[in-house]
């Protein structure tokens, strides 16, 4: 797991994902913000082109990021 790299990108551009070079293999495996707006894509290795110029984040960093509440609901219930 620590060699994975994680990027964050507007759900709208999941249609230019090669879910082949990802760790998730397809739209619904792949984890997204709760108002669906952006979409977490994960991989191992070299950066796919279809997500060249993206910011990348370490495995800590992302589950900071994903620990907010833009990605994690508050609500106990």
């Amino acid at each position: 797991m620590n060699n994975r790299t994680y990027v964050i990108v507007d759900s709208l551009e999941v249609v230019n994902f090669d879910f082949d070079r990802l760790i998730d293999i397809s739209e619904s495996e792949s984890r997204k913000s709760l108002d669906g707006s952006k979409i977490l894509a994960r991989y191992e290795g070299e950066q796919p082109s279809f997500l060249s110029g993206k910011q990348e984040y370490t495995h800590s960093e992302i589950l900071a990021i994903l620990a907010t509440d833009e990605w994690t609901t508050s609500d106990p219930s």
